[in-house]
């Protein structure tokens, strides 16, 4: 493994690499407890798959981008260490399966050659930042996103603030009011507005906060209609420091961002944002979006001979994969890929071509396809003709007939029921049965194979989410059918409704009711209207037939995709630990919270050596409040319960209260002096949580 080390130019990477193959080591060696290691493994993009013994890599790709060499960088560690298959997520991340765990770090260390992450890819930390694709060359969009998506990447990417949070956190930024990053569905989103303030355009962002899917959808609370852009940063921060004291930890169901902003409600939310104002390191944060849109130059290369028959499908394709730019002259071009999985023999041609021909850069989208932009129009032909060889030219991108999935059990250790075979079905049926719809951008179907929602399935105007039904004493496949979901734009949605159960069999059947009494009863209406028009107990009475049970057949207990009677399996492999002392643990993280806060104070990284001391702190009471049996659900509740169990009974005397101790980095701005008198602070504190915890050890013998 030393070969990789001295081949990467950034020291923060590099350590992060060699701690995760120590980490690794000490795994393997029973030195680490399983639930420990995999927190860790996690927030490097390393995932547990139903399949023991082998792990999905997660690569973070923020708002969707890759250049022409890292799609090849991507496709080559792919052959080395995987399948050579490529998944497209719907957070416009990519996925490679069936990886040793002990290859990780040489595999995570060859990505980074080509400034490629999996780093916080997973986990309980800020997920990749996502943005529409089309951000940038949108027609209709204020300003480009994408410089200050990009700025929220970096900025949080390692940041003490949002590495241990109680769940994960996302965000989107939608290039304009027609909202194709869904802002309404995400912990935060972002919708850019130009607003003149003193006669001065200024750039800025409708804010939406709280939102989220899964089995509780919850749609986001507006929060402002616009926040400038240099309080984007600050913003966000606040917010994170918040949902990461008072988000929920034991409760692994309720800990999303979501039913804290529920709970607290939102006024009482944004308080405890404002309370974060003077300890954050900037109060405002400009983004230099003009030396990014400075960068940005157009393509002109040569118009190659065509030798394609430009026929009636060549027509199809363009009408509905070929999208129109704000730049004059050049068009974007939508790859339909199925259920997201395309492979490295075609990445590397189609990487070829985008650099030679468009802007050496592609975007993967939310919807599990490829967007390729700034393609001139006179070039639509010859990409065509490239794009056929490589299979990538089924018309209908972004149309009811492209069907969003995601990997349900096939891999995901989650997934009750096959989404992608079911999926597989729908398209085929939908392009021999129904041609018609597939250029209809208002009909939507996407799949999950659980309730977690990771094919966004109740937001669509048609969902299925993978379940089961008893039947007898047996277990059948099933999928709930959804109804009536929509994206309505400028930060609105409508989230769709369960309806009815029913064996995974009859899916296709299903889907045929559906749009046969759509076509006969519609009468003009888009589907989502229509479906409101007709109210959700219409639907239940068509559909009531095919949830019985009693004319069950043999076939229906094999789920899509599989030839073995199903079995319903949720949650193997990640959960089983080994025995170790879970408080001399929590010790030693807090012990390494102080040394990183160290670490920082000598680099002069105020702020972040005041999370660390924090954090340490945290950690070793918690260790304390564990050794005697106390629970706690929240470092908000470990402070308080800390303080009523140690300090109020003088068990402890730490020279003042725990929480006023504590409680000083949100009254102090992040200075030197503080940083210093705060890492200070902390050491004493862990001294004495240490000293308390050896003397409880010794007289237990």
């Amino acid at each position: 493994m030393e070969s990789f080390r001295t081949e990467l130019e950034n020291p923060l990477v590099q350590k992060d690499i060699i701690e995760l193959e120590k980490k690794i080591a000490l795994f393997r060696n029973g030195a680490i407890d399983e639930e420990k290691f995999r927190s860790l493994r996690l927030a490097r993009g390393i995932y547990g798959q139903r399949q023991p013994g082998v792990q999905m890599i997660r690569i973070k790709l923020p708002y969707g981008m890759a250049t022409s060499e890292q799609l090849k960088r991507i496709a080559d560690v792919a052959d080395k260490y995987s399948t050579g298959r490529l998944h497209i997520t719907t957070r416009q991340d990519i996925q490679i399966h069936y990886v040793s765990l002990d290859r990780t770090p040489e595999l995570w260390a060859e990505l980074e050659q080509d400034d490629v992450s999996i780093r916080e890819a997973c986990g309980n930390t800020v997920r990749n930042v996502t943005a529409s694709e089309k951000a940038g060359v949108d027609p209709n969009e204020p300003f480009d996103v994408t410089p200050y998506a990009d700025a929220t990447f970096k900025y949080f990417l390692r940041n003490p603030i949002c590495q241990e949070m109680g769940r994960k956190f996302k965000m989107a930024f939608s290039s304009s009011d027609e909202d194709t990053a869904l802002s309404y569905l995400h912990d935060l989103g972002f919708i850019p507005k130009i607003k003149s303030i003193n006669g001065v355009e200024t750039r800025g962002f409708k804010v939406l906060l709280g939102g989220g899917l899964g089995s509780q959808p919850r749609h986001a609370d507006e929060i402002t209609d616009f926040l400038e852009a240099d309080q984007l940063i600050p913003f966000i921060e606040g917010v994170l420091r918040v949902f990461d004291r008072h988000g929920e930890r034991a409760k692994r169901m309720k800990a999303r961002m979501k039913y804290l902003v529920k709970d607290l409600g939102i006024e009482a939310f944004l308080g405890l944002v404002k309370e974060e104002q003077k300890a954050l390191p900037f109060q405002v944060y400009p983004i230099d979006f003009a030396s990014y849109e400075a960068s940005r130059t157009l393509p002109s290369p040569a118009i190659p001979a065509v030798k394609e028959k430009l026929d009636l499908a060549f027509e199809k394709w363009k009408l509905t994969n070929v999208l129109p730019q704000k730049q004059e002259g050049y068009v974007s071009i939508g790859i339909k890929v199925k259920l997201g999985d395309f492979y490295t023999d075609k990445a590397r041609l189609l990487a070829d071509l985008v650099k030679t021909y468009a802007n050496n850069e592609l975007r993967f989208t939310l919807r599990q396809n490829i967007l390729i932009r700034d393609v001139k129009e006179e070039l639509i032909p010859y990409f065509y003709q490239e794009l056929k060889k490589l299979g990538f030219v089924a018309h209908g991108y972004n149309s009811f007939g492209d069907i969003t999935a995601c990997p349900g059990t096939d891999t995901c250790n989650l997934g009750i029921a096959s989404s992608t075979g079911i999926s597989t079905v729908l398209e085929d049926l939908i392009l021999e049965e129904y041609p018609q719809y597939l250029s209809n951008q208002d009909l939507t179907i996407k799949i999950s194979g659980c309730m977690n929602a990771c094919g966004q399935h109740n937001m669509a105007s048609i969902g299925f989410q993978g379940m089961s039904i008893k039947v007898g004493k047996s277990v059948v496949p099933a999928l709930q059918v959804l109804l009536g979901g929509r994206v309505l734009g400028d930060g609105k949605g409508v989230f769709a409704d369960k309806v009815i159960k029913i064996p995974s069999k009859r899916g296709p059947q299903a889907l045929r009711v559906l749009l046969n009494d759509f076509e006969a009863n519609g009468n003009g209406f888009a589907f989502p209207d229509y479906y409101d028009h007709q109210g959700q107990k219409y639907f239940y009475d068509i559909l009531k037939d095919l949830s019985s049970t009693d004319d069950i057949q043999e076939s229906d207990f094999v789920d899509w995709g599989n030839d073995q009677p199903y079995v319903k399996e949720v949650g193997v492999g990640e959960c089983a630990g080994v025995v170790i002392d879970l408080v001399a643990t929590l010790l030693l993280e807090a012990r390494e919270k102080l040394a990183n806060a160290e670490e920082a104070l000598e680099e002069q990284r105020w702020a972040d050596s005041i999370y660390h001391s924090y954090t340490g702190m945290i950690n070793a009471a918690k260790a304390l409040l564990l050794s005697v049996g106390e629970s706690t659900n929240s470092y908000a509740n470990i402070i308080s319960i800390f303080e009523e169990a140690f300090t109020e009974t003088s068990k402890l005397d730490l020279g003042n209260s725990f929480s006023s101790i504590v409680y000083q980095m949100k009254d102090n701005e992040p200075s030197p002096e503080f940083a210093k008198q705060y890492f200070n602070a902390a050491l004493e504190v862990f001294g004495s949580i240490n000293e308390y915890r050896r003397e409880e050890v010794v007289n237990e013998k």
